[in-house]
């Protein structure tokens, strides 16, 4: 039987932002000598190849997912909302400001990052309706259905970023029966969970839920076997660490909430959150 000192993973986070220029390697050192894996997301190209390049770095528990968010397929301005509601210290101790150049989806060039043994799948990719244009959804939806043909053809889950836009989004993820994945910083109703999970689509939870109880009714209907924990650091840092950058080792206190929510111990909630994750991403873990 594999065993690891690993007792939890952070299934997206952004080591790759300039948030973590000065010192990224303490922070993912700090993640792994603790018992924390962690997968780094991409954004884009240059934040993807940063990603794969991360994952590079460690023997065991770094990990990459590589796409195009929907919001980078324009370009976009300052959103206070993607920097974390302003509580996102830069290096010089002020807020950097979040912002797009805009990009054409190339197939070809996340293929190659695809090949790659520690990328584990696609994203951060969907639907992002936060204030945008018509022609700004035509180029969401043309790059995400791009994604989903490379989760058909590299038989690797999605990592989904949906805003305002989950009835779309599951429109188009039903037409496409084979691919799973996992909805991010899930924040939809219900009904829109049910949805995803009927889909086979996991759900994940960050900091938040330590402090936003209306995320509880969320936490406490998905299924054990169908929850999962994240950062999405450098944003969102969970209780007692609010207002600091957040960093993978504090997924400790997300996997924490689920237990707590759920009336699980914490080792219980520990080991149902890594078996989700061999699961869906098939980690060796």
């Amino acid at each position: 039987m594999y065993m690891s000192h690993f007792r939890r993973i952070d299934i997206h986070s952004h080591l790759n932002f300039a948030a973590f220029d000065a010192d990224r390697d303490a922070v993912a050192k700090r993640a792994i000598e603790g018992g924390t894996a962690f997968i780094t997301v991409g954004t884009q190209l240059d934040t993807s190849r940063a990603a794969v390049a991360l994952a590079e770095r460690y023997p065991e528990g770094a990990y990459a997912i590589v796409g195009l968010h929907p919001i980078h397929t324009s370009a976009s301005f300052h959103d206070e909302k993607e920097s974390g509601g302003g509580d996102l210290p830069g290096r010089d101790g002020h807020v950097k400001e979040f912002a797009s150049r805009g990009e054409t989806f190339d197939l070809d060039a996340y293929r190659e990052l695809l090949k790659h043994p520690k990328v584990v799948g696609i994203g951060e990719c969907g639907l992002d309706y936060y204030r945008l244009s018509e022609d700004s959804r035509a180029r969401q939806k043309e790059a995400f259905l791009g994604q989903i043909a490379l989760a058909e053809e590299f038989k690797k889950p999605l990592m989904l970023h949906v805003r305002e836009a989950y009835g779309d989004a599951l429109d188009i993820i039903k037409d496409h029966p084979t691919v799973k994945g996992n909805a991010h910083f899930f924040a939809g109703t219900l009904a829109e969970a049910q949805r995803f999970l009927d889909l086979g689509f996991t759900l994940s939870f960050t900091g938040v839920i330590t402090f936003a109880k209306q995320y509880e009714e969320l936490v406490r209907f998905t299924p054990l076997d169908m929850i999962q924990a994240e950062t999405d650091c450098p944003f969102v840092a969970p209780v007692p660490h609010r207002g600091k950058r957040n960093e993978p080792a504090y997924v400790s206190e997300v996997v924490a909430a689920i237990a707590r929510i759920k009336g699980l111990k914490l080792e219980e909630a520990e080991e149902a959150l890594l078996a989700n994750v061999r699961r869906l991403f098939g980690i060796l873990i």
